[in-house]
């Protein structure tokens, strides 16, 4: 009686922690941004421009005053945090059949796809009339002197002719380091050009604190790390 007892414990045991993994390895997007909006409370701010955050559980809305976000045109997006990929969907989805068949709707119901999308190291909070303009515009150095102070003191410059976008310097390194992780743990093919400026950011931008602060708080809802912060932050 005693070992079967013992056997049954430990079966619920490996039940449990399976059931665990599971959850906490395969998520929706929705789901995703949940997890994201825990991590990001900590965060001294929106992954552009640096504004603060006020959350109200899993909404944020970014106090534009606080970095002198001056808005564009879309009012409405400007005063809500929205969930920006940093490699946008596009360059991890555009290859599959589902995104062929029907384009980024069409692959929800992927595995393959949604666990790309998922992945927490991929999602930042940004102003939503960025993550809007933004769409899924190449990272780049812009040349073009006309596009300084689009959105005020948010020095991010966008050429929507071109469909380029120039990150501000303190987020240059983590952008690097979200694409690099990205091409290795997902096969995403980077361009020789994006691979050179990544490499620049990657080496001239070095982690920030909190960068190695929400790289440990990933990997304990996720289960694993970007080991291109974590070298940085030994």
């Amino acid at each position: 009686m005693y070992i079967k007892l013992v056997i049954l414990i430990i079966i619920m045991s490996i039940s449990s922690v399976s059931a665990f993994e599971l959850k906490k390895n395969k998520k929706n997007f929705y789901q995703a941004k949940i997890l994201a909006s825990k991590i990001e409370k900590k965060a001294p701010g929106t992954f552009y421009c640096g504004c603060k955050i006020i959350w109200n559980n899993k909404k944020g809305i970014p106090d534009l005053n606080s970095c002198g976000y001056k808005i564009r045109k879309n009012k409405v997006r400007a005063n809500r945090i929205e969930w920006e990929h940093v490699v946008p969907a596009s360059q991890f989805g555009n290859k599959r059949i589902c995104w062929k068949i029907g384009g980024r709707s069409q692959c929800d119901k992927d595995s393959g796809y949604q666990k790309i999308e998922t992945d927490l190291h991929n999602l930042r909070p940004a102003i939503g009339e960025i993550n809007g303009d933004r769409s899924n515009f190449l990272f780049e150095l812009i040349r073009n002197k006309k596009l300084v102070n689009q959105y005020g003191k948010c020095s991010v410059k966008i050429d929507f002719k071109n469909k380029i976008i120039e990150p501000p310097e303190i987020a240059r390194g983590a952008i690097a380091r979200t694409y690099f992780y990205m091409r290795d743990k997902y096969k995403i093919k980077l361009s020789d050009k994006q691979s050179y400026i990544m490499s620049i950011w990657n080496k001239k931008y070095k982690v920030s604190l909190w960068e190695c602060k929400r790289n440990n708080l990933i990997s304990k809802y996720q289960g694993n790390y970007n080991f291109y912060i974590t070298n940085q932050c030994k």
